[in-house]
């Protein structure tokens, strides 16, 4: 057998999951009450509505920390010895024929999104998607912008509850739009690493 290595290479996407203790915590900061944040965002969702940031940075703290972790994974032993601040989150309530249009985020260095509540409804929408080219109803995407047979230009994933995905923030990512007549909920944060 030839030994081999393979690099990391390209924008660090890091999975996490979320305990349900922390997802409830999450669950009660949430409200349809604060600042709304449809003029300020990409997406195509009447319901997107600020969060106080430190009430969120106080039950994410730790797996926003995971990502320094994997940053020196990533970068070979490299440390990352700055402190990721949250700068701004809001809640995404998510109806049928809404969508996130590819985007980036700007005015910071690295985003977030997680997953609150995937429905039923939308759970059996999506698995009846037979399309291997998309991640079908519900389902977020991550490209960069290289194409061809030796990359991995990509990675779409229908989320789990509690799926919480952090990334620099000149990814490009969306959320395509579903049927179900339900309500989807995410959490979308934005860090700046000083």
């Amino acid at each position: 057998m030839i030994p081999y290595g393979f690099y990391y290479f390209g924008p660090l996407l890091v999975k996490m999951k979320v305990t349900k203790e922390d997802l409830n915590k999450v669950k009660k900061i949430l409200s349809k009450k604060g600042y709304h944040m449809k003029k300020d965002l990409a997406g195509v969702i009447e319901g997107e509505y600020e969060l106080v940031r430190e009430d969120y940075d106080s039950i994410m703290r730790p797996y926003i920390d995971v990502y320094k972790d994997a940053y020196v994974q990533f970068k070979g032993g490299v440390t990352l010895d700055q402190h990721i601040h949250t700068k701004r989150a809001w809640v995404n309530y998510m109806k049928p024929g809404e969508y996130n249009p590819p985007h980036i985020h700007s005015n910071c260095d690295l985003s977030s999104v997680l997953f609150i509540s995937i429905p039923e409804k939308l759970k059996k929408e999506n698995k009846k998607w037979h399309d291997s080219k998309s991640g079908g109803p519900g389902s977020i995407s991550f490209n960069t912008a290289f194409t061809g047979n030796f990359y991995n230009a990509g990675v779409e994933q229908f989320p789990e509850e509690g799926d919480f995905w952090m990334f620099p923030y000149s990814l490009i990512h969306f959320v395509a739009p579903f049927k179900s007549k339900c309500e989807r909920i995410s959490v979308a944060a934005n860090f700046d690493v000083r």
